[in-house]
């Protein structure tokens, strides 16, 4: 939408300009039309690009986030409409209509790149999913203060302390309805990208709140980078596999409902996205 709109503007521009100068009294229209459209459509993504970097800077990251910030979400949401066909990313979504219309959620999925919870928040966009994330991702530019305003949650995966901190705050703003929790239960994107077994601690989540879990499978995310370097497109899959209610998951232990989900998981994919030291 948003590059259609700015396409949409740098043609009237290039319009008014030659009007102005006469050029469709002669041939010169048909080259400043494009030049003064191709200008003007770089002046627009520049000055997006800018307005991002200024929301960004005016983000303190150690303040805490009470709430989700509906600006920088619409925000959000509007540029990845936009980049993910700049990057020829596209995504077929399947079985959306299983996820709950209304009410909070644990959004758990297999993990193969660093795109996919862009693709998770724009397929999932208007559901105000916050991501448990590396603590790393913090320092990185833009991305480090969109994810804060977001409500996204930062977790040490080298100290269970702190990791318990994370999930208990996460338990919380699924039960003072702020947010729906998305997580990676793998814990990392393995260099195989197939999937492997779970962290099981983040499924207490679910309990805690007593919320339902959408569990999803993304498939072809794995070479993104390497097709967009080669100019291909990335024709992405997301499948909604299943939603667990907290009736039928009542009086699992976290070790057998992460087992469960596991399962689901990889019979979707098929035995061929499965890490072969997993089966």
């Amino acid at each position: 939408m948003l590059l259609r709109l700015f396409g949409v503007i740098s043609l009237a521009v290039g319009t008014v300009v030659c009007l102005l100068c006469g050029a469709f009294e002669s041939y010169m229209w048909l080259w400043l039309l494009p030049l003064v459209a191709l200008g003007s459509l770089i002046v627009l993504l520049a000055g997006g690009f800018l307005y991002l970097v200024i929301l960004a800077n005016r983000v303190d990251l150690d303040k805490e986030q009470d709430g989700d910030d509906a600006h920088y979400r619409k925000v959000v949401e509007l540029y990845l409409e936009s980049v993910l066909p700049v990057l020829r990313v596209h995504t077929k979504v399947s079985g959306m209509e299983k996820v709950p219309s209304d009410g909070r959620f644990l959004l758990v999925c297999n993990h193969c790149n660093n795109i996919d919870p862009i693709l998770l928040l724009d397929c999932f966009a208007g559901r105000q999913v916050a991501f448990i994330s590396k603590r790393e991702n913090r320092d990185l530019f833009l991305v480090g203060p969109v994810m804060h305003k977001l409500q996204c949650q930062l977790i040490n995966r080298e100290n269970d302390r702190e990791a318990l901190k994370t999930i208990l705050k996460c338990i919380q703003l699924l039960k003072e309805d702020k947010a729906s929790i998305g997580v990676f239960p793998e814990g990392w994107v393995f260099e195989d990208r197939k999937l492997h077994r779970f962290r099981p601690g983040v499924f207490k989540i679910a309990q805690k709140a007593k919320v339902p879990i959408v569990v999803c499978t993304l498939r072809n995310t794995a070479t993104a980078v390497h097709d967009l370097l080669r100019y291909k497109p990335t024709n992405a899959e997301l499948h909604v596999v299943e939603v667990v209610y907290p009736e039928q998951y009542q009086g699992e232990t976290t070790v057998d409902l992460a087992e469960r989900i596991y399962q689901m998981m990889a019979q979707d994919l098929g035995p061929e996205n499965i890490s072969w030291d997993e089966t």
